[in-house]
């Protein structure tokens, strides 16, 4: 009874915010779900039941997702390793072509693929899992017009890599790797939308085992182009294509045949509707950029320093291995977006806040052990990437910052994967700005250049924006009323979900 008073009161909520989404319907108290929301934890033992109970729902999502996304980052690791041994040149070469100018093209992408996240998940919460092909293939039209407004970019990344100060060497070397690139940037806009759309079912074992195909295909893909053909960063690139080409064919077959429930064909609704999904896609976009530039910026303002092939290189090293956490972070982002959005939309409260403190409290382990790893292998992980014994130092030098970068790395993009399961996206972008470029980019070009710290002053002042944006995140989860958010989850399925019976019931 008290859960069907609380669904009621919501839904008065919502109705009150949104009077043009109300369908003739009346609601009675027979009619009102009842929802299993969990027990309240009362106790040290109740807390540990509702851990151990959350975290196996959790891992189920996280485990094959985490995987996934490490062998796909695996592809560029792996770009990089293989440029490395070949010339300090072609590893900044590569370094920036994925650090910089795809990073900003991925990070724009994914973000405009991540609405999918809150709409796909609380549609499917809200068990309207026919609307998920839908929602997937209005995702594909705007992110492949977005890849084709991105074309400049790798086009004319030479004169713009020039123009922010990079070396004439490295940016004629990048730019013309990252014109060979360009095709992988249109297998990603219909690869976003088609990984949410999986998630979304938490159909994701598939994605484990595509990822790992994909890992293997590029290695041998690399061998044979670089050391058999000779083909240099060249090889390199065209390897990068195919790989990511075959993991988004690889998807949309499994889609397209194992996913009657919700792709039903392809349909001209598609291309309905399109602004207002624009809007929310950008809003993710923007919260999810302004978190990937970011470090892609610590990149950039290197290459400014003396000795840049040094600098650029033994932070882009440091990049890279922070590249391979993050991405198990992003797979724990992506599992917990699914269950934010899942269990708000089915409108379950208690059980959303159990979710989001457990996996905050389990990445916070995960990033001290990362970090107490690379402390103790911190004369010894530079080798993997580089034979130059200069590079190898400087690497060296500044593993304790990564040390740090890990632990904050563990919870910022759990919180952000909270955020995009629940729609903050505006409000998280808003953030993202302050902490990161309005205080965390000025204080470390001021130490970088104006204390004369180099890396280290970069890095720091980077550090602390990251750090308070992630203090100001959870407060923000600390205080949200997950009641509130449940009411909101249901007006925003209403809204997405029932256009057609919305409208009936206005013209009536």
């Amino acid at each position: 009874m008290e859960e069907a008073l609380m669904l009621r009161s919501d839904y008065e909520k919502g109705v009150a915010m949104h009077p043009h989404l109300v369908v003739e319907t009346v609601v009675s108290n027979d009619q009102l779900p009842k929802v299993d929301d969990g027990l309240p934890v009362r106790s040290l033992g109740d807390a540990w039941d509702v851990f151990v109970q959350e975290s196996k729902k959790l891992w189920r999502i996280t485990a094959p997702i985490g995987f996934s996304i490490i062998c796909l980052y695996g592809l560029n690791s792996t770009t990089q390793i293989f440029a490395g041994h070949l010339s300090k040149l072609q590893l900044s070469a590569v370094a920036i072509g994925l650090s910089v100018v795809c990073s900003f093209s991925f990070g724009f992408l994914l973000g405009m693929g991540s609405a999918l996240e809150t709409l796909c998940g609380q549609a499917y919460g809200a068990g309207q899992v026919e609307k998920l092909g839908l929602y997937m293939q209005r995702s594909w039209i705007i992110l492949l017009a977005s890849a084709l407004l991105l074309c400049p970019l790798y086009i004319f990344s030479t004169p713009i890599l020039k123009l922010i100060g990079q070396e004439d060497d490295i940016a004629e070397a990048a730019g013309h790797f990252s014109f060979y690139i360009i095709p992988q940037m249109f297998a990603q806009a219909i690869n976003f939308p088609t990984q949410k759309f999986l998630q979304a079912q938490s159909k994701v074992d598939i994605l484990a085992w595509i990822g790992f195909a994909a890992l293997l295909l590029h290695v041998a893909l690399l061998s044979l182009f670089l050391y058999c053909f000779g083909w240099g960063i060249d090889g390199a690139a065209i390897a990068f294509n195919i790989s990511q080409w075959f993991v988004t064919i690889s998807q949309l077959i499994y889609v397209m045949g194992w996913c009657r429930d919700g792709w039903t064909g392809f349909t001209w609704l598609a291309f309905k509707d399109l602004w207002a999904f624009v809007r929310l896609s950008f809003a993710s976009a923007v919260m999810l950029c302004l978190e990937i530039w970011y470090m892609m910026v610590l990149v950039v303002l290197t290459g400014h320093l003396n000795n840049a092939e040094i600098a650029v290189g033994s932070i882009s090293i440091c990049m890279n291995i922070n590249g391979w956490e993050g991405m198990v972070f992003i797979g724990i982002n992506a599992a917990i977006s699914v269950r934010v959005s899942n269990e708000l939309g089915s409108g379950r409260p208690r059980a959303t806040m159990h979710a989001v403190f457990v996996v905050v409290a389990t990445s916070l382990v995960i990033g001290l052990v990362c970090m107490i790893i690379i402390l103790a292998a911190r004369d010894y992980f530079p080798i993997i990437f580089t034979s130059d014994k200069e590079l190898q130092h400087a690497v060296t030098k500044i593993a304790h910052l990564l040390g740090i970068t890990m632990v904050l790395n563990s919870i910022q993009p759990v919180i952000s994967g909270v955020a995009v399961g629940s729609g903050w996206q505006g409000l998280v972008a808003a953030i993202n700005l302050g902490c990161y470029y309005i205080f965390g980019l000025p204080l470390g070009f001021l130490l970088g250049y104006g204390m004369h710290w180099g890396v280290q002053g970069i890095w720091v002042g980077m550090l602390c924006g990251t750090a308070l944006q992630t203090l100001i995140l959870l407060y923000i989860v600390w205080k949200t009323n997950w009641k509130e958010e449940a009411a909101q989850a249901s007006q925003r399925v209403r809204l997405w979900a029932g256009e057609e019976e919305i409208t009936a019931g206005q013209q009536k």
